[in-house]
């Protein structure tokens, strides 16, 4: 991995020595970062041309490259750990036989369909079907429940949001365990421990919770939920763009320890709007009664938001009232950002527990709309710590991956290892989808926000889930056992796919661009070409030169042969005819 940028450098400039170059084997191993500097293969600012502000040449990502958004003539492979091994041996092998008459060769079992019928680009291959748009569910829950129905006025909205994608150079190694995983598991233990407060309904504001997917390629999930907030869709029923009074993001706050002081930095839309997200954030620290946490509002000198959720927002309404909590100022502490290596080494648990804890309190003195709060009651609101490491097994790592306990609990995963690459849409895009084409983790998700944020059912008796016909009534949990239980939630999954794209008659379609989506303008529409799983072979074959060598001696033994067939034959016939 420390030769990688070097090698890809040279392969960029130098057109000579990449025309010899038909695929790239790159090892794996553990503990690899501890040798690296850094290594991010996207650029300096990800994401720039989506950005609410003019700066694009700051640099959040030191580290970044921008070789995952090169166009290669072949194959770059990351090997496993045993492949690794077992390629290293054979490579010396190679070294070793130079006078030998065979040699092993690796070889590439990969067809694109798009580029085997010609379609380069997404409008072409999504109209002769040959690709799908890159996409997939986001998820969002309200704790407590809302119901549609009420008499009762609606109540100003706290969003807390996160992201659930990572992108890298390598599709099936995206693990993004800092950015964005450590965000998500803060998330999700916030809901957690607001769910065992009572009282929550009491509150003067209405909390919201969203897990968006598809954020690193374009933000397709923020941007296809503002737009399903404007189209007043199922997905959304229950919210109202309007009533969301401010928006609290939790990005990457896995590294929050590995500074000195342990600092978490609060990144603002402006200063005004936002003086009552800081000062929640402030009181909710000041609660913990600890010295070993700090936070604090991110430089003035930099530009505007870091790369976020919250750019949409901001780009919808320059006046939206957000705070994107991250463990980095100026540049990413993340020095692994967007790359395979960001995994769960990379992260610590303490500083994701740090966050959760500062987060759910926070949005609990939001909801109180500045009432006096008596340490008491924020002191009933606690962190467990044992389903952060949980998660971080769960989520994060192959063993146990997607067949912990935790996750079993709720569904029925299709994989064990996990990778938090965006995927396709599959199908129609619904807000009560054909749960064999929604990812493992969105399923997850779903189940332990709709799990964690209910209030019990009438119908606990009932059939799961043709019983749960009441009002806000939802089956969980219904994959593991095939019964489930009912219960009332407002929890919903929302399509996340381009806001350029459109689904009709079973086929997409790429719309013009529209001069009120900012953000369309700037978007490519990402496309994923169909093909099989990627798989690599190792063989003997025999050098070149010794086939051509059997080749002559073979010509030479038969014109030899018959050379000599032809002189025993005129002699046999001569010596009959003395005869």
């Amino acid at each position: 991995m420390d030769q990688f940028e070097d090698l890809f450098a040279r392969l960029l400039t130098d057109a000579d020595f990449s025309r010899h170059v038909v695929g790239v084997l790159v090892e794996s191993g553990s503990q690899l970062q501890n040798g690296l500097k850094g290594f991010s293969p996207d650029k300096k600012f990800p994401q720039a041309e989506f950005a609410p502000y003019q700066s694009g040449k700051f640099e959040w990502n030191p580290t970044g490259s921008g070789l995952m958004w090169k166009a290669y003539n072949f194959p770059v492979f990351l090997l496993s750990n045993s492949s690794t091994l077992a390629l290293q041996e054979i490579a010396l092998r190679n070294e070793k036989r130079k006078k030998s008459s065979t040699v092993d060769v690796a070889d590439f079992d990969l067809v694109m369909q798009t580029t085997k019928s010609g379609t380069r680009d997404s409008a072409s291959c999504l109209r002769e079907q040959t690709c799908l748009p890159l996409g997939g569910y986001s998820v969002w829950s309200a704790l407590p429940p809302i119901i549609v129905s009420s008499s009762k006025k609606a109540k100003p909205m706290i969003l807390t949001v996160a992201s659930m994608d990572a992108a890298s150079l390598f599709r099936d190694v995206s693990i993004g365990a800092d950015s964005p995983i450590s965000g998500l598991i803060s998330l999700l233990a916030v809901v957690d421990a607001l769910s065992r407060v009572d009282g929550l309904g009491d509150l003067d504001k209405q909390l919201v919770f969203a897990v968006f997917t598809g954020e690193a390629w374009g933000y397709l999930g923020s941007r296809r939920f503002l737009l399903e907030l404007d189209q007043h869709s199922d997905a959304v029923s229950g919210l109202d763009l309007a009533l969301i009074e401010t928006v609290l993001e939790i990005g990457s706050v896995g590294k929050g320890f590995t500074q000195d002081d342990n600092t978490f930095f609060a990144h603002s839309t402006t200063e005004s709007a936002t003086n009552g997200t800081l000062s929640a954030l402030k009181d909710a620290l000041g609660s913990l009664k600890t010295q070993s946490i700090k936070i604090s509002r991110a430089s003035k000198s930099n530009p505007g938001l870091p790369p976020s959720s919250l750019m949409s927002f901001l780009k919808k309404n320059p006046e939206t009232s957000g705070v994107v909590l991250e463990d980095f100022d100026a540049a990413f502490t993340n020095k692994f950002y967007h790359s395979h290596l960001d995994d769960l080494s990379n992260i610590n648990s303490s500083a994701i527990v740090a966050a959760a804890s500062i987060v759910a309190r926070s949005l609990y003195i939001l909801a109180s709309d500045k009432k006096e709060i008596k340490n008491s009651v924020l002191n009933t609101i606690n962190i467990n710590a044992s389903l952060v490491e949980e998660l971080l097994g769960c989520l994060l790592s192959c063993e146990p991956g997607y067949t912990c306990e935790l996750v079993n609990r709720y569904i029925a995963p299709s994989t064990s290892c996990p990778s938090h690459y965006v995927g396709v849409v599959v199908g129609e895009p619904s807000s009560q989808p054909y749960l064999g084409n929604v990812g493992d983790v969105s399923r997850f998700l779903w189940n332990f926000l709709a799990d964690k944020t209910a209030i019990p059912s009438k119908n606990m008796s009932s059939t799961c889930p043709k019983g749960c016909s009441g009002n806000g009534e939802m089956c969980v949990k219904a994959e593991t056992d095939g019964k489930g239980v009912c219960v009332i939630s407002t929890t919903r999954y929302v399509p996340a796919y381009s806001t350029r794209l459109k689904y009709e008659s079973e086929t997409w379609e790429v719309l013009p661009h529209n001069s009120s989506d900012t953000m369309g303008e700037a978007d490519p529409v990402w496309t994923e070409s169909n093909w099989d799983t990627i798989r690599l072979r190792v063989y003997t074959v025999q050098d070149t030169g010794f086939d051509l060598l059997v080749l002559l001696l073979g010509i030479t033994v038969t014109v030899m042969s018959y050379i000599i067939t032809v002189i025993s034959k005129a002699f046999i016939t001569k010596a009959l005819k003395r005869d």
